[in-house]
């Protein structure tokens, strides 16, 4: 850990995270223009913190405020024995956008991915996030496939 007081540290989200994640995550539902409800929102946030679901969840760090979230998901696939890590959502605070807490945290899923010996780490975005999507062109491998989805 550095001693400047406003660089930023990535860690495991924490109980007591769970006010300044809110927001966040309210800001990150904000950005794709949805809305969760409450309960929805609340397990999550359990899910995140419960060592025995298939979940994670690391917050960036600036001083004492939260400037970024992601969460991870495990889950079984059919192309490969081992587990395959998706990378649900991430959000980085404006005030800190293009410094590189986004990549920090991709890193943290990473990490995550490899201690579980996962074969894939993937994740996909909006066609319209080109801001993202120029992170994303950096640091990984388009696969150039597109998500459908099917009202249940």
């Amino acid at each position: 850990m550095t001693n400047d007081p406003q660089a930023i540290v990535v860690r495991a989200v924490q109980p007591d995270d769970y006010e300044q994640w809110l927001q966040l995550w309210l800001a990150y539902q904000d950005f794709y223009q949805v809305t969760l409800d409450e309960t929805t929102t609340r397990t999550a946030f359990s899910r995140l913190l419960d060592a025995d679901e298939a979940m994670a969840c690391a917050v960036a760090v600036q001083g004492d405020e939260l400037v970024g979230v992601v969460h991870a998901v495990l889950h079984r696939s059919t192309w490969a024995v081992a587990d395959f890590c998706y990378l649900e959502d991430l959000y980085v605070a404006p005030t800190v956008r293009g410094g590189g807490t986004g990549k920090l945290l991709i890193e943290w899923v990473q990490r995550y991915a490899q201690y579980h010996a996962c074969a894939r780490l993937y994740w996909h975005t909006q066609q319209t996030n080109k801001r993202a999507q120029k992170l994303y062109n950096w640091i990984a491998e388009d696969s150039g496939c597109i998500e459908y989805r099917m009202a249940l």
